[in-house]
């Protein structure tokens, strides 16, 4: 008996494909800017962790939905996941929405144990609902190759928003991340820029990890701040290469899990990684090249 062999997937299948996937795409490409650019401040602010916390909440909160929604009979909007993320992310927000001289080990102590409580009760509360088990993997792994037309909508509404509202108040948001104390001295609303920026992140990552998954929204969220401050030379700059690094991770991780059959969520973290590793090399090559010249 002749094995037969498999055809391996090639760019070309990808794009006869794209009416599968464009919805898919077109999300992370939405989510992946948009985290993108907003990591830069979770970077300028020493809280890469944040970030991963706020997935792993908003993943409780969305489990948490069709939990109660099952042995409580909620409906309409009692039953919206994007309602139970939101509130759960929220909730982490609420402690960090306030103006900042310094970040204590009180405050890492903190997202440790929002991490673990979400990442802990998203499995435990899974347990308890079988049928939608498939749904918290993927809400903890981004193995979703599908995304709702209505979800993309949703998505492209708020990631406007979002970016718009930054384009007109980076500003402030860079004061108040960068130099906090300055920023009340020269008598900036400190509060209320910093609730805004700390509200648009909860946003936006809770909407990324109901429909794509908490890994590429930490992902999301971190590793194209960190390819951009390889380079850039100045924060607006630093915010815009961020946006762009972000929205190619989340279409290369899906051209990736195509080609090689991997986990989306997987493959736009390790798409990331791996911008992060080489544009390393090239800083420090570059860095070598100019020191010995």
């Amino acid at each position: 008996m002749t094995a037969v062999p498999i055809e391996q997937p090639t760019i070309a299948a990808f794009i006869d494909a794209w009416p599968l996937f464009a919805d898919a795409v077109w999300a992370a490409v939405w989510m992946g800017a948009t985290l993108g650019m907003l990591g830069i401040y979770v970077i300028a602010r020493h809280l890469v962790f944040l970030s991963a916390a706020l997935s792993q909440a908003a993943s409780l909160g969305v489990a948490s939905s069709y939990y109660f929604s099952a042995i409580m009979g909620f409906s309409g909007l009692l039953a919206a996941p994007s309602l139970w993320a939101l509130l759960a992310t929220g909730l982490v927000v609420l402690h960090f929405a306030r103006p900042r001289r310094h970040h204590t080990v009180t405050d890492d102590e903190t997202l440790g144990i929002v991490y673990l409580v979400g990442i802990a009760g998203t499995l435990a509360v899974g347990t308890r609902i079988v049928a939608d088990m498939a749904d918290i993997e993927t809400l903890l792994f981004g193995t979703a190759v599908a995304v709702l037309p209505e979800d993309v909508q949703s998505i492209a509404v708020t990631c406007a928003t979002v970016l718009l509202l930054h384009a007109m108040l980076w500003r402030g948001f860079a004061a108040v991340s960068l130099d906090p104390v300055g920023a009340q001295v020269r008598g900036m609303p400190t509060r209320l820029l910093e609730v805004l920026l700390l509200a648009t992140l909860a946003v936006v990552v809770s909407l990324c990890t109901r429909v794509l998954g908490a890994l590429p929204a930490f992902s999301f969220s971190v590793l194209p701040a960190l390819v951009s401050l390889r380079w850039c030379r100045n924060l607006r700059q630093g915010l815009w290469i961020a946006a762009l690094v972000g929205g190619f991770t989340g279409l290369a991780g899906y051209v990736a899990a195509f080609l090689w059959a991997l986990p989306v969520g997987a493959a736009q973290a390790l798409c990331g990684l791996a911008l992060l590793t080489i544009t390393t090399a090239l800083r420090r090559f570059a860095y070598t090249v100019t020191a010995t010249a």
